[in-house]
């Protein structure tokens, strides 16, 4: 089920390429440390993915790379999450990391990677994805203000970077409650 291997043509400088999207494999883990220690500019999101990648909750087919001619050039991580009110507790996606090495970026590999990553999530049943991310980014894909749903973030953020979507119709439509990461998000 899903994408096992999602491939498509890119140009990149003038230059025609071919790219292919696809769940991690092991020998891609220091690859995916360093397109995001290279991208952030720092090592914590290199770091939370390792420490998720060895939880139980963790989705290996949510695991995604961009590649090019053999080489990683991005990522991006769909990690399973609750949202959590007084009386209910609803399961969604977060989406996090989204990473591409920086000679790569503004070339249409992040749109590709959260494309498939949304498709993916929702082939395997998620009923929806939560983001923390640029306001003008974001909504392309569909993501709405998470606020429209009642849906919080819980530490303070502005309320223009905090999305959610749908997967499935009305997915959200009872959805209300603070957003609980898992413990691996705090310790980075």
């Amino acid at each position: 089920m899903g994408c096992e291997k999602c491939v498509d043509a890119l140009t990149i400088n003038r230059i025609h390429v071919q790219i292919i999207i696809r769940p991690e494999q092991e020998k891609d883990y220091l690859a995916i440390k360093r397109v995001n220690d290279l991208a952030f500019g720092q090592k914590n999101e290199g770091n939370l993915v390792e420490k998720l990648r060895k939880s139980p909750d963790y989705v290996p087919a949510l695991s995604l790379v961009a590649e090019i001619e053999n080489t990683i050039v991005g990522y991006i991580l769909f990690y399973p999450v609750e949202i959590v009110a007084e009386d209910a507790s609803f399961p969604s996606l977060a989406l996090a990391p989204l990473a591409v090495l920086p000679d790569y970026q503004h070339k249409g590999i992040g749109k590709r990677l959260v494309k498939t990553g949304l498709m993916q999530a929702k082939q395997l049943g998620y009923p929806s994805v939560i983001v923390l991310g640029h306001p003008n980014y974001y909504p392309q894909f569909g993501f709405k203000r998470a606020s429209e749903w009642n849906i919080r973030c819980p530490f303070e953020v502005p309320d223009a970077s905090f999305f959610a979507i749908a997967l499935k119709k009305d997915a959200l439509a009872e959805v209300h409650g603070t957003v609980a990461y898992p413990k691996e998000f705090c310790e980075v």
